[in-house]
């Protein structure tokens, strides 16, 4: 009932509880948007520090394998048989692989180490932008060494199973077979890590462009 353009004490009574609700449902609307970051925010804390622990894995695993790596045997050109001797360390790409590898393997310790101590006081991973772009470039680095180092590694082996053609240069990797086995799973899983370099990259990407 209206007086002069007036509504009625009955009706702005009913009309109260209409507009409690609609306050109720704004409020959560605002608190589901901190609550919807801070779990998205968690997620990619925890796929972080998988994926840096699969990295850790896989560069100790490389770097275990190459180093070693070594054979002694004999092998035969034109009729004479030649001692054989093989060590990772005869090849300069060999070096630079376990250099790499050395060097991701304690970059993936430090990350763990920091990553894991935040989670468990329940802070951010990566505290600041300025951080993130720190972790992204020093993974972006290191992943391109790494894959410079498996491609150095695998030509050199590549020769030795090959050998030269048109040559008397025989197939190395014959006579060292446990050798050229451990340097190729080695190559493997330096390969392995720069795929999972590439994929934290792509994470802290994510990171960037969502806070």
């Amino acid at each position: 009932m209206m007086m002069n353009g007036l509504k009625t004490p009955a009706e702005a009574a009913i009309q109260l509880p209409e507009t409690k609700a609609t306050n109720e449902v704004a409020e959560i609307g605002t608190m589901n948007g901190p609550l919807a970051s801070a779990s998205n925010r968690r997620k990619h804390d925890v796929t972080s520090v998988v994926l840096r622990l699969a990295c850790l894995l896989t560069s100790v695993i490389a770097l275990s394998l190459m180093v070693t790596a070594e054979e002694s045997s004999t092998i035969s050109i034109f009729g004479f048989s030649l001692p054989l001797y093989s060590k990772w360390s005869f090849s300069d790409s060999f070096e630079y692989l376990v250099g790499v590898s050395a060097a991701v393997a304690a970059h993936s310790v430090l990350q763990l180490l920091i990553s894991s101590s935040r989670l468990l006081r329940k802070s951010p991973v990566m505290p600041s932008r300025n951080h993130a772009w720190l972790i992204f470039v020093v993974d972006q680095v290191f992943a391109y060494a790494m894959m410079s180092a498996g491609s150095a590694a695998s030509g050199v082996t590549h020769l030795n199973r090959t050998g030269i053609r048109h040559s008397a240069l025989p197939n190395f990797c014959k006579p060292l077979h446990s050798f050229c086995n451990r340097i190729a799973v080695s190559i493997a899983f330096t390969f392995a890590s720069f795929f999972l370099l590439a994929a934290l990259t792509v994470v802290d990407v994510i990171w960037l462009s969502s806070y």
